[in-house]
């Protein structure tokens, strides 16, 4: 089993909207360390949000769209006799967070020709409605672990 990890820092919260999950969004949006270029990134989305759903509160979209892209189940590999088996695992609360927002980051990506928080806001859209490639990511995740559900005994 792994150590526990001890000194992990602590994000501060968004300067604009007092959210601690905002802030490490922005993290993992970052570029070569361009942290101002990501805010303004993530701030134009949100008020892009606001904009087309009509919601005074685009951290709600936010957090239902982080919602709907967290897997509660995955699968690793495990080594067992000579043979690789793929065996689902529930996932901790920290790792599906992060999890969802690597995805959305990587959705938001996939996309090009325009400008980043346009992308970024129509991701978070189609997540808080249940659709795009994040959502996609995370039933195919779940669809896998379902498949492999024989080999859960293997679990450690």
């Amino acid at each position: 089993m792994r150590r526990k990890v001890k000194n992990r820092k602590e994000v501060m919260p968004d300067i604009v909207y007092g959210s601690v999950k905002v802030a490490r969004f922005t993290n993992y949006l970052m570029y070569s360390g361009k942290k101002n270029t990501a805010e303004r990134a993530v701030h134009r989305a949100f008020d892009i949000i606001k904009e087309k759903t009509g919601n005074t509160n685009p951290l709600e979209v936010f957090d239902l769209a982080i919602k709907n892209a967290s897997p509660s189940v995955e699968v690793q590999s495990r080594r067992v006799g000579g043979a690789n088996y793929q065996v689902p695992r529930e996932v901790r609360v920290d790792r599906r967070l992060a999890l969802a927002m690597r995805w959305i980051v990587g959705a938001t990506r996939s996309k090009k020709g325009t400008p980043v928080h346009l992308r970024l806001a129509d991701e978070l859209i189609a997540a808080s409605k249940g659709e795009g490639e994040a959502v996609k990511k995370k039933e195919n995740t779940h669809k896998m672990a379902e498949a492999n559900k024989a080999f859960a005994h293997f679990s450690w």
